[in-house]
């Protein structure tokens, strides 16, 4: 699933809760949530290589920037600009961010994070699921979303 989707699910959620550690621990657990359902995603295959091939990577990392930088901005324009919405944001994201971190500096811990997130909560990932459903998923987190946000 793409950033912006995570990020703006995440940060509704998170908002749902008048308790921040709550609201905190529950934008991290609608990662998975969303990660359990049929999604697109851009491919970030050449991270991987970024130490030895920057410049191959250089397109997916303009991509995953203006994914977040959209993110935060909707973040921005929808809430109240209170920090903790960010934090929720960022948090909402994290899953992912150690799913780049393993493949670019693997290391025991994240392994596992890095199997969990794919076997366990991306088992969808390869099944054949027309790409017009997997988007309108998104479509429909984002307006549900919106709507918790408003």
């Amino acid at each position: 699933m793409i950033l912006l989707v995570h990020i703006i699910f995440g940060t509704a959620v998170g908002s749902l809760f008048n308790n921040p550690i709550l609201g905190i621990m529950m934008a991290l657990l609608s990662h998975y949530f969303l990660d359990l359902f049929p999604h697109i995603e851009y491919p970030i295959d050449n991270l991987k290589n970024i130490r030895t091939n920057f410049k191959k990577a250089l397109p997916e990392l303009f991509y995953l920037f203006i994914d977040f930088a959209l993110g935060v901005l909707f973040i921005f324009i929808f809430t109240n600009k209170s920090l903790i919405f960010f934090i929720y944001a960022l948090i909402s994201i994290a899953p992912d961010f150690l799913t780049v971190l393993s493949a670019i500096l693997p290391n025991k811990i994240l392994k596992i994070h890095d199997i969990f997130h794919r076997k366990y909560i991306h088992f969808l990932r390869d099944k054949k699921i027309s790409n017009f459903y997997r988007i309108s998923i998104q479509i429909v987190i984002v307006i549900i979303s919106f709507i918790i946000l408003k």
